[in-house]
């Protein structure tokens, strides 16, 4: 993971040098407000060329379409854990078996939060529920997801950072955790093209995680594998499946919870989302599930399936994802290098996969910079979300979300962005000489 810089350009500029530079960033910034922009990069969303790819499974289904997926019917009641063949795609994107997924809803994030409520309300393994046992934690690799955060700090669980570094989780920090405190029941992980670094766990890495004694016998990773097969450059990154790893220790380990969804695949929020883990993990989760509704939407599922058709119509899929993200990062890549390359103001991610790029800024710069940002008309992600309660203890990393906005519009957000990361890094060089 890239760290942010210790020693910028601009302090060891001269005092006239550096009032020269900051009269000159000042200048820029004023002419860009005048632009009167109003762009965004706040969110991860695909762009509308994207979700135009899967327009054509709109004309799929027709009031004459046979509705009938081996011997169960999409129109009616019925297979709660999701139609058959749709079950078949999610367990063969994840290399599992089926008869451990269920697919219900088109969000994993909403199958996430039934986990954790369900651990909460009811418990895990015949253990007490969650809110019966005092002060509950839970670990958060960081800089990670904000809204894995946001499930669990609804629960009033206690998020607790994690140090993320190139390969993952710092595993002995987790491992110190996990194995020696009984009040941790579970860890977010985004283990391939992880939100918002890009980097994908190590074969030793999720090793480690598969070998977790957990002090806690209701202790859960959640395996959030939303990116598992959003590569754009190359022959993208290879994440082990943490199921075989479990299989090759022998016998059956109530570990983990895996969930992933086509929400990136097809449409953001009418897809298709799922959840796999242990035998015995499932049958509870079902159990949980089966109270929560009588069955699934299954005619988006049966939809997905006539036009995805299997794992190998996903990657075609996400080839066309591919051409139209990678430019993108390419963008990123670019503007970043030739604006703010040289100056040791910034260090950033270089993904092959996923969306985001995590940015790291000289200390104490983030918020400042999202804060100029935003008056110069681009709006970004909030300094700090990718930490537990949005506190980034040294307020230096900032995500990158450059999928959504058109190229033309991308370079002009990052042109503010490497104005506005220029100024503020300038102005803290001149404060620190008051």
């Amino acid at each position: 993971m890239p760290t942010g810089p210790t020693t910028t350009a601009y302090q060891k500029m001269t005092d006239a040098e550096l009032d020269a530079a900051l009269a000159e960033l000042e200048s820029q910034a004023n002419d860009l407000r005048a632009l009167n922009l109003k762009l965004d990069m706040a969110r991860g969303k695909p762009s509308p060329e994207q979700t135009a790819l899967s327009k054509p499974m709109l004309d799929l289904l027709t009031s004459s379409s046979d509705l009938s997926d081996q011997g169960v019917d999409a129109d009616n009641y019925g297979a709660p854990d999701g139609l058959p063949s749709a079950r078949a795609l999610a367990a063969e994107i994840l290399g599992v078996d089926a008869a451990n997924v269920s697919v219900i809803g088109s969000s994993s994030l909403n199958l996430m939060y039934d986990c954790v409520e369900n651990a909460y309300v009811h418990g895990i393994g015949g253990n007490a529920p969650w809110c019966q046992q005092g002060e509950v934690k839970f670990l958060c690799p960081a800089p990670g997801y904000d809204r894995h955060f946001t499930v669990t700090e609804s629960f009033g669980i206690k998020n607790v950072p994690v140090p993320m570094r190139e390969d993952g989780p710092d595993m002995d920090v987790v491992r110190e955790y996990v194995e020696h405190d009984a009040t941790v029941k579970g860890i977010w992980c985004v283990p391939k093209y992880a939100n918002p670094t890009g980097i994908t766990y190590s074969d030793e890495v999720v090793r480690a995680f598969a070998a977790l004694t957990p002090a806690a016998p209701d202790f859960r990773i959640f395996w959030d594998n939303a990116y598992c097969v959003h590569t754009f450059a190359g022959e993208g990154d290879h994440l082990l499946n943490i199921f075989d790893v479990l299989a090759e220790q022998g016998g059956e380990k109530n570990l983990v919870y895996e969930f992933a969804s086509t929400a990136k695949v097809t449409f953001p929020s009418s897809g298709m989302a799922w959840v796999t883990a242990s035998p015995a993990d499932m049958a509870e989760l079902r159990h949980a599930f089966s109270a929560m509704r009588v069955s699934p939407e299954k005619i988006s599922q049966l939809a997905h399936v006539r036009f995805l058709k299997d794992a190998a119509g996903v990657a075609e899929q996400m080839k066309k994802h591919a051409a139209i993200v990678a430019p993108r990062f390419e963008l990123v890549e670019r503007k970043l290098t030739e604006g703010l390359g040289g100056l040791d103001v910034a260090s950033w991610t270089h993904p092959t996969g996923g969306y985001f790029v995590s940015f790291e800024g000289p200390q104490g710069s983030a918020k400042a910079i999202v804060k100029l940002t935003g008056e110069l008309g681009v709006k970004l992600t909030a300094a700090g979300a990718p930490w537990p309660y949005g506190d980034d203890p040294a307020d230096t990393n900032i995500r990158i979300a450059p999928t959504y906005p058109t190229l033309e519009e991308l370079g002009q957000a990052l042109d503010v962005f490497v104005v506005a990361v220029k100024l503020v890094a300038a102005r803290l060089a001149k404060a620190e000489r008051a």
